[in-house]
């Protein structure tokens, strides 16, 4: 039986200070499906997680963001943790590699701090999101719709609040990176 992402390429771009298991949980999610996946980040070498309240694990980094365009993926991945999202949203680069998605209608997943670094790209005026709480003022002065919810897709853009709600996301997101392109409405 075919899996039901063998024909996609995802990309889950990262910096020191991702929380791990926002970025494990989808990641063996995507290749349980069958996605190739691709660890993206500011630097080569290595990435460094946070493991909810200390140092976590160190992981591989695939391609370097100055390497990639948007065009070469089906999806994009944003994990959370504080610190993560806080550096890549000043990364000229992170922003428009991550706005490519955007502009493609191309799904886009993030959870808990990781929709942070979407704001950058000011394509969230109108969408409907959640987040990790203290990202909510954020959001709506982005002119996004927040909402305290387990997953929310809107459009391919699909976002979760924490890690416990990862169950739901990494569903949803399989999901909607299986129907592929999505266009606003």
């Amino acid at each position: 039986m075919e899996k039901q992402l063998s024909n996609k390429k995802v990309a889950i771009v990262i910096t020191d200070g991702f929380e791990e298991v926002e970025f494990t949980a989808p990641k063996q999610a995507l290749e349980d499906a069958g996605a190739q996946v691709h660890v993206i980040a500011p630097k080569a070498g290595k990435v460094k997680a946070w493991a909810s309240t200390n140092w976590g694990g160190e992981y591989a980094v695939d391609k370097t963001i100055d390497a990639v365009n948007a065009q070469d993926y089906d999806a994009l991945v944003l994990p959370g943790g504080v610190m993560n999202p806080d550096k890549l949203r000043v990364i000229p680069a992170v922003v428009a590699f991550v706005g490519g998605f955007f502009n493609a209608g191309k799904p886009i997943a993030a959870i808990c701090h990781g929709p942070w670094t979407l704001l950058e790209t000011g394509e969230l005026k109108g969408r409907t999101v959640t987040s990790w709480p203290s990202l909510k003022t954020d959001l709506q002065n982005a002119g996004a719709q927040w909402v305290d919810q387990e997953v929310v897709t809107d459009h391919g853009l699909v976002t979760s609040r924490k890690p416990e709600d990862l169950p739901a996301f990494c569903k949803k997101m399989v999901e909607e990176i299986a129907e592929g392109v999505h266009h606003p409405a």
